[in-house]
């Protein structure tokens, strides 16, 4: 029988930055089905909304209600994206399990995007790691620092490994319990991912072990390999590929996370996550936002008979 690799987690981040990218707002409760069902497919991390005014990103207006339904479901580990105190302190309160602050590497995305510089926006992050640890049933809480733009900017171009250093162990010494690295704007490459992470890991106190690629370019899944041949065992992805980042002019694509899921079950990974039945929330999808653009090669071309560990389990191929 095959025998299966070590576990990978997938998050699923359509629900915050596949939707914040879309022009259209979905229903609440079609967020709540898609909740729902991809936790009925075995997805057990999802990055789900944003404390944000609703006036900046109307798509979050309801982030408080979406966290409410998804606490209800077991074992269903919860992360929200706060860009301040105020909305850690709205996080914190709404109950999640982890709170993810964007931290930009590139100084002209952090402006356009937190309308704060690198340096401002780590302070923000120690004010709330202290908040954090100002109540008790705060405790559990994980804190993320989500580095963006870590390997590239649309609007800077390339952005030196040394100033990702600096702001990942900067990061660390302000309190981060785990640090995301994120291809914001598409412009990671197997080789560069490859040439951070060797600087970097040694460094990084253990901290850094998850990894949010975008498929601008076609290189996703290529990054996602190389990030695994380093040990790095938490992806981020979006269903049906939807989102990018409105701050960021021409980054589209996050990858899809059935492609993903597909590529990892492919490796002998264990993802926990049922592809068939998480292929069919496309629908949710296609029904709430009907002028939404979908990707997925799986979605297109189907799961190749016998190209799967557990397919070939099931019939006795050793």
């Amino acid at each position: 029988m095959t025998q299966l690799k070590t576990n990978v987690v997938v998050q699923e981040v359509g629900l915050r930055d596949g939707l914040q990218s879309v022009s259209q707002v979905m229903p609440t409760e079609a967020k709540k089905a898609w909740i729902s069902a991809a936790h009925q497919a075995g997805v057990r991390h999802m990055e789900l909304a944003s404390f944000v005014p609703p006036k900046l990103l109307p798509q979050m207006a309801d982030a408080t209600e979406v966290v409410a339904h998804a606490l209800t479901l077991p074992s269903l580990v919860v992360t929200a994206l706060v860009p301040n105190l105020r909305g850690a302190e709205n996080a914190l309160k709404a109950g999640v399990h982890r709170i993810v602050a964007p931290i930009s590497v590139s100084e002209k995305h952090s402006l356009a995007n937190v309308r704060k510089t690198p340096d401002a926006m780590i302070e923000e992050f120690a004010r709330i790691r202290q908040l954090r640890d100002s109540e008790p049933a705060w405790s559990s809480v994980t804190l993320v620092g989500g580095l963006s733009t870590v390997f590239g900017c649309t609007f800077q171009g390339y952005v030196p490994e040394t100033d990702v250093l600096r702001v990942v162990l900067a990061t660390i010494e302000a309190g981060a319990d785990v640090v995301a690295l994120g291809d914001t704007t598409g412009h990671a490459t197997p080789s560069h991912v490859g040439r951070l992470l060797d600087r970097l890991l040694p460094l990084a106190q253990g901290k850094v072990n998850s990894l949010h690629f975008h498929d601008t370019r076609g290189m996703a899944l290529a990054n996602t390999v190389v990030a695994l041949d380093h040990g790095i065992r938490e992806f981020d992805a979006s269903l049906a590929g939807i989102g990018g980042c409105p701050n960021a002019p021409g980054a589209t694509g996050n990858v899809a996370t059935e492609d993903l899921v597909y590529m990892l079950q492919a490796m002998g990974y264990e993802t926990g996550i049922d592809l068939p039945n998480l292929l069919k929330i496309r629908d949710t999808l296609t029904d709430a936002l009907p002028e939404a653009s979908l990707y997925g090669y799986i979605a297109r071309q189907g799961i190749l008979d016998g190209s799967l560990p557990m397919q070939l389990s099931a019939r006795g191929v050793q």
